[in-house]
């Protein structure tokens, strides 16, 4: 990540003592990249945030995730959920660090274990949406993905409460920075 944190951020969005952020600091890598993070204001500046979640989502699997908002699937699917007091996910990401590549960079973790990050929309009870992140301990399987192990007890734990409306908005001003972006390496090629 950048020194200049701030010129990365596409957008953000804001709830009660959370937010989460979109980046364009992981366009290059073929991910795009959400910081959720929660603070205590009762706190003093600069000690008020007490979890930090960096989700990397493929942008194959964000732009899907653009593709249901945008033809409406996503919210037909919200509403009918809401309706039959469904209570699964709308959209899940799994993603985190194995253990190899955290001790090579001098982070391990102190019980040896992968860091698992785990992303997911859920219907909310009080507005449209809850887009949560958990992250905490994992194991590498066998196929290289990084399956959680803190069952319900995360070490890491945001949930911005959303109007549909202002998910939207997130995703799809990420959506066109990331086609801006795109068009401009694709101009940077050709020229």
């Amino acid at each position: 990540m950048s020194d200049n944190y701030n010129d990365n951020q596409i957008t953000r969005k804001d709830a009660r003592n959370c937010f989460v952020e979109s980046l364009n600091d992981s366009f290059s890598i073929g991910k795009v990249h959400f910081v959720f993070a929660s603070y205590d204001v009762s706190k003093p500046v600069g000690q008020r945030q007490n979890n930090n979640i960096h989700i990397y989502i493929s942008i194959d699997v964000f732009l899907e995730l653009c593709r249901k908002l945008c033809c409406g699937e996503l919210k037909f699917t919200m509403q009918t959920k809401k309706k039959n007091n469904d209570k699964t996910s709308l959209f899940e990401h799994l993603g985190g660090t194995s253990a190899e590549i955290l001790a090579k960079r001098g982070k391990a973790r102190h019980d040896g274990k992968s860091l698992s990050r785990t992303a997911q929309l859920i219907c909310g009870s009080k507005s449209d949406l809850l887009f949560i992140a958990d992250s905490g301990p994992g194991e590498t399987n066998s196929r290289g993905l990084i399956v959680p192990k803190f069952g319900n007890n995360p070490e890491n734990h945001v949930a911005v409460s959303m109007t549909f409306e202002s998910f939207s908005e997130l995703m799809l001003t990420t959506k066109t920075h990331y086609e801006a972006w795109l068009t401009a390496k694709y101009s940077k090629i050709n020229n």
